[in-house]
C-alpha cells in the first residue's frame, strides 16, 4: 500500500499546487480555479493552511445566498478548519477519510508545511494501478511464472 509520500513523488512531476488566501476575493480564487483547471484551493496564511475553497464552496455559499464573488472574500466561504493528511499516511487512510467526511481534496502538510494536495481522483487513480497491479502479479504466479 502506497504512501501519501509515494503518491505526491509521481504526482509532483505533473503538477503545481495553487493556493490562495483569505483576504482574497471569491471571484480571483474562481479565476485561478478555471484558469489552472482545479478544483480547490489550499487557503493558505503566514505560511499555513488556514482553510480550503472549492467549487462546492462557491455553490453552496456564495450562489446560492446571492452574494457577491467580487465583494466577498475568501474567508467567509472556506471550508475550516482544514482536515488534513501526513506524508506516512497511507491510500487506505486517506480514501476513509475522503469518504467519512465527504472531501474530495486532502492538503498534504508535515510541520505546518503544505507539501501536496491530494484529490479523489489520485486515489481512484492509485487503487485502480494497485489493483491491476495485484491483477498480474496473481496471473504470473497461476501460470508459474
Amino acid at each position: 500500500m502506497k504512501t501519501v509520500e509515494q503518491i505526491l513523488k509521481t504526482k509532483s512531476q505533473h503538477q503545481t499546487v495553487y493556493t490562495i488566501g483569505p483576504d482574497d476575493s471569491v471571484l480571483d480564487a474562481l479565476k485561478l480555479l478555471a484558469e489552472k483547471n482545479v478544483g480547490a484551493l489550499p487557503v493558505v496564511e503566514n505560511d499555513q493552511v488556514v482553510g480550503i475553497v472549492s467549487e462546492r464552496d462557491y455553490a453552496r455559499k456564495l450562489v446560492l445566498k446571492g452574494r457577491s464573488s467580487a465583494a466577498t472574500p475568501v474567508r467567509e466561504i472556506m471550508s475550516a478548519p482544514v482536515i488534513t493528511v501526513e506524508p506516512k499516511k497511507n491510500l487506505d487512510y486517506c480514501m476513509q477519510q475522503m469518504t467519512d467526511r465527504h472531501l474530495r481534496h486532502l492538503p498534504v502538510v508535515e510541520n505546518g508545511q503544505l507539501l501536496g494536495l491530494l484529490s479523489i481522483g489520485d486515489l481512484v487513480k492509485e487503487t485502480i494501478a494497485e489493483q491491476a497491479n495485484l491483477i498480474k502479479q496473481l496471473e504470473q504466479y497461476i501460470r508459474g511464472e
